[in-house]
């Protein structure tokens, strides 16, 4: 019995991947404040243009073949901008709080991957390779990214301010990093914590820059500061090599 490799539709795990993803949730978050309040659209329909967005994506991605970044990162922007506008719904809108916004979507991505292990075993993102994974994959990473879109703000909102909320979930990642190289904690486990921790260090960072100077932001407009995160990204893409992710499979 020989060792093959399968290639995953998605990137390898590696610090570019991590960087892009940061960027990613940060752009989230500008760019769905950006339709939900500087175009004074409102939560639910920001939330139906993202959504709608998001599942053309995850279609073509499904549809392709093999991994591609620039598609595969579009898909991820369309979850953390949808996100954003679903988690600003769920915790304004219903009136739920923040507090019950972010147990509300907790519940969603622990069901989420419950519901993932127990259909296919595994939760892995190396196993990414077919439409019924891909299909958890993206459902639980939207839930993941509108949690931790809650939980950003909820920390910033508790008297942390955005630059004390960065700090914490910059610290939170930094202990998890720890935890990944110095540990024999599951990775699978860590990848997860990690992923719903980058997107409330993102909103933080993003309402960082587009809240005014009195309220502890830098003021610059959530359309430029989207733009300049967008052309960041793209140039990360463009320069920074990724591959697809892999995981072993037994052939006769």
């Amino acid at each position: 019995m020989n060792s093959s490799k399968i290639l995953s539709k998605v990137p390898a795990v590696t610090l570019t991947f991590w960087i892009i993803k940061i960027l990613a949730t940060t752009l989230g978050e500008t760019g769905g404040d950006t339709v939900s309040m500087t175009m004074k659209l409102g939560y639910l329909v920001g939330t139906a243009i993202f959504l709608s967005a998001l599942l053309v994506l995850v279609i073509l991605q499904i549809k392709a073949r093999r991994f591609h970044p620039l598609l595969y990162w579009l898909t991820i922007v369309a979850s953390t901008t949808a996100g954003t506008t679903m988690a600003d719904f769920a915790d304004r809108s219903l009136g739920i709080g923040y507090p019950g916004g972010s147990m509300l979507l907790l519940a969603c991505v622990l069901g989420t991957l419950a519901l993932w292990h127990w259909s296919l075993g595994s939760v892995s993102v190396q196993t990414v390779n077919t439409p019924k994974v891909e299909a958890f994959y993206w459902v639980t990473i939207t839930f993941s990214q509108t949690l931790g879109t809650a939980l950003g703000d909820w920390i910033a909102d508790a008297g942390l301010g955005y630059r004390g909320g960065a700090i914490v979930f910059g610290a939170l990642l930094a202990v998890v990093a720890a935890a990944y190289f110095w540990t024999k904690i599951s990775h699978v486990l860590l990848f997860w914590v990690a992923f719903i921790l980058t997107r409330p260090l993102g909103a933080t960072v993003g309402d960082f820059f587009d809240k005014p100077i009195a309220q502890g932001g830098l003021n610059i407009s959530r359309p430029l500061a989207s733009a300049i995160l967008a052309a960041i990204i793209l140039i990360c893409i463009l320069v920074f090599p990724q591959r697809a992710g892999e995981h072993p499979r037994a052939v006769t």
